[in-house]
């Protein structure tokens, strides 16, 4: 086989961006020694244009998600994993490359997927639980996904091929696509943010009164998409006897996200809607009922809530730590631990709860 016929996936790539950029010759950036042979970096490359429109940016694409060379899956219709990622970066007038920062960030992107077989789609989002340029003076500490708004979907020798654009948010934009959804506040931003162009420096868009209220009307006519959530600090006490009475079952929930959850819950129990978190031991599908109660199996509790309960838990839940009591379900007990949010070294940054 020609070495023509071994590049088609990469080659597909070049010219998708050759027919936003002409011959524009962009800064590309390999890896010495391949993943599969025990290099750090799972991409094969990634490529970095300068756009002007709507103004300066880097516009970064990724080799290494889709096939790029023969075809080895038993995936006829996708190549690989059917995606390859794409970033739009603010570009100073000065700089003739792009920072470092952002190349590791999809590095990391692509060590995420490969490690854990999880896929990015549009509409989905990722909390960085920190800035995610490590030590930058920046709001922006989580990732949102959408299809890249100038390059349509490919069609390869190796499958179909989607650009994924990554998007930089704030933690209170996160909160909004959680209880709302991703698209939807992506696209109430698009003014605000043309072409989805990263900006370390920007403020949230959340202050914007008039994002705020799009947000809420969302809420109450669409509910929250968001129908699983992973939640790293969840935990299940079954029901103990007593001497007199029994002990109620409890909950454990960490701090950092016990708002965000009570804020899902109304916007799908009250939606008729059922919300799965998953922990690291555990499931926990609180799911509408007529009538409140729990079913336990071995790895999976699913709890019923009605109107009334979902109501209370959904105000109650708050970033404290505490025991909260339900008047509305006596035979279930909330408790809120602490969250400790840790750098890359495990090291204590903060402490929420």
């Amino acid at each position: 086989m020609n070495e023509e016929a071994t590049t088609v996936g990469w080659d597909a790539i070049e010219q998708a961006m050759s027919k936003l950029y002409g011959d524009q010759e962009p800064k590309h950036y390999g890896t010495l020694i391949s993943y599969m042979l025990g290099g750090p970096d799972p991409l094969d490359g990634l490529s970095a244009y300068k756009a002007e429109h709507p103004l300066p940016h880097w516009h970064m694409v990724t080799f290494g998600f889709s096939e790029l060379y023969d075809k080895e899956s038993d995936d006829a219709e996708h190549s690989g994993y059917g995606f390859e990622l794409t970033f739009r970066l603010v570009r100073e007038d000065t700089e003739e490359e792009p920072p470092a920062w952002a190349l590791n960030l999809l590095q990391n992107m692509a060590r995420y997927v490969f490690n854990s077989g999880n896929i990015f789609r549009s509409g989905d989002y990722l909390d960085a639980n920190g800035p995610i340029c490590e030590g930058a003076d920046t709001q922006l500490t989580a990732l949102a996904f959408i299809a890249d708004p100038e390059l349509p979907e490919a069609d390869t020798p190796n499958g179909r091929v989607q650009f994924l654009q990554m998007v930089g948010i704030t933690g209170r934009e996160l909160e909004a696509m959680q209880t709302w959804n991703t698209l939807g506040l992506l696209r109430a931003c698009e003014e605000l943010m043309p072409g989805y162009i990263t900006d370390l420096a920007r403020d949230s868009f959340m202050q914007i009164s008039e994002i705020a209220e799009a947000v809420q009307r969302g809420i109450e006519r669409d509910g929250s998409n968001t129908g699983f959530l992973y939640v790293d600090q969840l935990d299940w006490e079954p029901a103990k006897k007593r001497l007199f009475g029994k002990a109620p079952a409890v909950l454990s929930l960490g701090a950092k996200q016990a708002e965000v959850v009570g804020k899902m819950l109304s916007g799908r129990i009250m939606k008729g809607k059922s919300l799965r978190l998953s922990g690291p031991d555990i499931q926990i599908v609180l799911e509408p009922g007529e009538a409140v109660g729990f079913e336990e199996g071995e790895d999976e509790v699913r709890v019923r809530l009605d109107e009334a309960s979902a109501a209370e838990l959904s105000r109650k839940l708050q970033p404290k730590e505490g025991v909260l009591a339900l008047s509305s379900f006596k035979g279930l007990n909330v408790q809120i631990v602490k969250t400790y949010i840790r750098d890359q070294d495990g090291q204590i940054v903060s402490t929420i709860g």
